[in-house]
Order: C-alpha cells, then sequence, then structure tokens
C-alpha cells in the first residue's frame, strides 16, 4: 500500500477521483479480485489499488479507445511518453492549429499512436471532455489551455506500475458480457452513463451507442444476479425515481457532489446521485445521515 496521491490519467465526465475515499469505505479491506467494467477515469480503481493490500482487477469498458490508452499505459509506457512528448514540443509552439490538426487530419498508423492522440486530446481539449458524434469520431474545441502538461511522465509510468502490480486484465467489452465471470466474494463497481434527470441534462457520449431505459433494467437485474452469488456490489446513478425504484430493495444513500466537467463552473456545485449497495454496511463516521434502503436525508461530499 502506499499514499493516494495519484490522480487519473485522463480527465473523464462523471469521473469519481472527488469521491473515491468515500466510495472505498463500503468496499472491504480485504479484495481478492475487483471489477471495474464502466471504467471511464478509473478513479475507485485507483485509489483503491493505493490504500489496500495488492488485488486482481479486471478492468474494461466498451470504448475502444479509452481500453487501447490504458493497455499502452501497462504494457508499454514508454513508447507513450515518446510520442506524447513530441505532440507536447509542436502543440507549444502554434497550439491552436496543431490540436485542430491532430482532431481533424492526423491518421495514427499503429494502435500506441491512436493512445497518445486521445491522451493529447484530453489535455488540450475544452474543459477535458470526451465526446464522440453519431459516427464516432471525436468534436469537442480546442479548449483555453496555457501550456497544459500533455506529457506528464512521472504519472504515466506510477499508473503503469499500479496497473502492472495489480495484474490488471484490461478488457474492452460490453460490461454484461465481462461480468458473466463474477464470483462469490468478488467486489464489483458499476458506474454506468445516469439516466438522465431531463431531456437536456444528461451526457452520454462516451461512445456512439446510448445507454437508454431497457439498458438500466437489464443492468438492475445484472445487480440482482450478482447479489445473489455473494459479490459485493457498488452502483452510482443520477438521484432519480426511475433509478430509485430500480434498486428499491437495496440499501440506497444520496449524495451531494460536485460535477467537473461542466461549461458553466457555477452549476458543477450541489448535484445529487444514488450511491447503491447489496450490503448492509456500517457507515463512515463522517456519513450521519446514513440510512438503510430509505433516503431520507444528503450526505455531502
Amino acid at each position: 500500500m502506499e499514499n493516494n496521491n495519484l490522480s487519473p490519467i485522463l480527465k473523464w465526465a462523471g469521473g469519481k477521483r472527488r469521491i473515491a475515499h468515500f466510495l472505498s469505505k463500503f468496499c472491504p479491506e480485504v479484495i481478492e479480485r475487483y471489477f471495474e467494467p464502466f471504467l471511464g477515469g478509473g478513479s475507485l480503481f485507483l485509489y483503491l489499488a493505493q490504500t489496500k493490500p495488492r488485488f486482481k482487477a479486471v478492468l474494461s469498458d466498451s470504448n475502444t479507445d479509452l481500453i487501447n490508452v490504458y493497455k499502452y499505459v501497462r504494457d508499454d509506457v514508454r513508447g507513450l511518453i515518446a510520442i506524447l512528448d513530441v505532440h507536447q514540443s509542436k502543440y507549444y509552439k502554434n497550439p491552436d492549429k496543431y490540436y485542430y490538426y491532430m482532431r481533424d487530419t492526423y491518421a495514427p498508423t499503429k494502435d500506441i499512436e491512436n493512445a497518445a492522440r486521445l491522451i493529447f486530446l484530453n489535455r488540450t481539449c475544452y474543459n477535458g471532455l470526451y465526446r464522440v458524434n453519431k459516427s464516432g469520431f471525436f468534436n469537442v474545441p480546442h479548449g483555453a489551455h496555457l501550456r497544459p502538461t500533455i506529457c506528464n511522465c512521472q504519472k504515466l509510468i506510477a499508473f503503469s506500475e499500479i496497473l502492472q502490480r495489480s495484474d490488471a486484465e484490461i478488457i474492452c467489452d460490453n460490461y454484461r458480457n465481462v461480468i458473466q465471470r463474477c464470483q462469490h466474494s468478488d467486489v464489483i463497481y458499476l458506474d454506468p452513463p445516469y439516466h438522465p434527470l431531463s431531456k437536456t441534462a444528461y451526457f452520454k457520449d462516451y461512445t456512439k451507442e446510448e445507454f437508454g431505459n431497457l439498458d438500466q433494467v437489464l443492468l438492475a437485474k445484472e445487480f440482482k444476479r450478482l447479489s445473489n452469488i455473494g459479490c459485493i456490489v457498488l452502483l452510482s446513478n443520477s438521484s432519480s425515481s426511475f433509478i430509485f425504484d430500480l434498486y428499491q430493495h437495496y440499501n440506497i444513500m444520496t449524495i451531494s457532489t460536485t460535477r467537473q466537467i461542466n461549461c458553466d463552473a457555477s452549476n458543477r456545485l450541489g448535484h445529487q446521485e444514488l450511491l447503491i449497495t447489496n450490503k448492509r454496511l456500517i457507515a463512515p463516521k463522517s456519513s450521519a445521515n446514513y440510512a438503510q434502503k430509505i433516503v431520507p436525508n444528503v450526505v455531502n461530499l
């Protein structure tokens, strides 16, 4: 175990970096095998890997480009750093021109080049937002950055070492295929695209596929199946009556947190979401408002 000061290598919409410490309190002290099938920025995995005894990690996502990044961070971080260093040097000479060249014209011929491109765009695009259109093309404009750190060697190497130490299996696949492997006592964190609270207040463009109501219902059935075979399951989703009804037989906590990716900074505060677990757990001391099954109060994080 080590200090928990290493942050994710990618900024990702819906990332859990700010509440990872809180989520970790609902995981057992000793984890044998950990699954995170909606990986995104991987904040909870990263926090657990730095604060718990070593465990086997199975990390997956349906976003091909995202998974490609993690594979190269694990397997060839030095090669990735070399490419990023070149991009950083060229970007500093003419930021706007080089950004749009990388976004619209540059055509990687190797997977490692594509991994470097995603990291580059993530560090230089508007507000660190990953968004693709229906054709799967990245379409975020250039951000207002002053010499951003595109190639953070120390962070990339440290993250690579954590992936290797966790013997991390990194998979690009639908979550339902991956969690079929889960067994008794496995720990699973489910962080799917959130159910929309309104027609305009929902961001889901991580991939060109959608995650609708039927997908939420199927996910709830998988949550029940995992519970029945003795897994420890945590799930995050929007604070909506639809989601609450799906998981009404489990323990639900409402938490108030922030959203780091929003064009209006004033709209990043005061958002509520649900944390759902299949285990009756003793709440952390800092969570005085915690209640089993019923959520009359809100835990502020």
